[in-house]
């Protein structure tokens, strides 16, 4: 398993990261198998949020890993705060404490290697942001923060008033959902390629060492489903499966290959919680596509070069 430095943080962490969204959607054993054989191909960074399954997902990882001090030391743990399910989002500071309390509770340990916040908050006071963060840095709660879904703008008015560099930034990508890349590649066209949806937050985040954290490596839409096999996506797929021959792998795994081969060091999000599947795509960290696989790939996405 490759391993990357974590934006500014002396965290050298495995370029995949195991998603936990949906532990709550399979048996025990199946769990249990699923973890094992992450831990087993080296990948122990393991991402939460206390919206999934509201904290079950937590509680289950927890109780399947056999949380103690021995086991972790052994793993990473990340988990993000700041969303009331159809209420609102929420990054006071009274919430970002409480929640992240409950976090430490459900997955059984007395600190969190990185808290990201969840999606944007349109009314957050960064002031109040900054004086959760050090008083959760001060506990030794958590020793590095994040953000989720947030533009250059946002960060950076969040980072004139919070202390802690912001090591991570959690944006949807994938081969057919890449609009920070087709974008860059777009400017200073005339036709709507070019228009910047992302406020050029993939070279912001270059510049300022925060690791982009792909979520949804495999989807299409929003959550609209795999293009994986999908009959929406001929190319696409006999382009995959052409490469998955070539380097004796699956479509996944290529898939995310796609990804890791972006020079910005991404870090995509695993989100099955099939092991057999997961073995597959974590072969992705050692496979090097080259530049020209790369662009076949996005072209077979139904993306162009101008």
């Amino acid at each position: 398993m490759r391993h990357i430095t974590l934006g500014k943080t002396n965290l050298y962490v495995p370029t995949i990261a195991i998603g936990c969204m949906h532990l709550d959607g399979v048996s025990r054993s199946q769990v249990e198998t699923f973890v094992q054989t992450a831990l087993d191909e080296g990948a122990n960074f393991f991402d939460h949020a206390d919206v999934y399954a509201a904290g079950k997902c937590e509680e289950i990882f927890a109780d399947v890993i056999g949380m103690n001090s021995s086991v972790r030391e052994k793993v990473f743990l990340q988990s993000k705060v700041g969303i009331k399910p159809g209420v609102s989002f929420d990054f006071s500071k009274k919430y970002i404490l409480e929640a992240t309390d409950a976090v430490l509770k459900r997955l059984k340990t007395d600190y969190l290697d990185t808290l990201l916040l969840h999606r944007p908050d349109a009314l957050f006071e960064p002031e109040e942001v900054a004086e959760a963060f050090d008083i959760l840095s001060e506990s030794g709660k958590v020793r590095n923060f994040g953000v989720s879904n947030q533009d250059p703008n946002m960060i950076q008015l969040l980072q004139k008033y919070v202390k802690q560099p912001i090591a991570v930034n959690q944006l949807q990508l994938s081969i057919t959902n890449a609009t920070m890349i087709t974008q860059t590649l777009n400017m200073n066209m005339s036709d709507d390629l070019a228009i910047d949806k992302d406020n050029g937050i993939l070279n912001f985040c270059r510049l300022n060492d925060i690791t982009i954290q792909a979520w949804s490596p495999l989807q299409y839409g929003f959550f609209a489903g795999t293009f994986l096999g999908n009959d929406k996506f001929p190319e696409l797929n006999a382009k995959l499966q052409e490469l998955a021959d070539k380097y004796n792998t699956g479509l996944g795994a290529i898939a995310f290959a796609w990804i890791l081969r972006h020079p910005a060091k991404i870090q995509p999000v695993t989100g099955t919680v099939n092991p057999e599947h997961l073995k597959d795509i974590l072969k992705a960290a050692d496979i090097e596509l080259t530049r020209e696989e790369w662009y076949a790939i996005y072209l077979a996405a139904g993306h162009r070069l101008p």
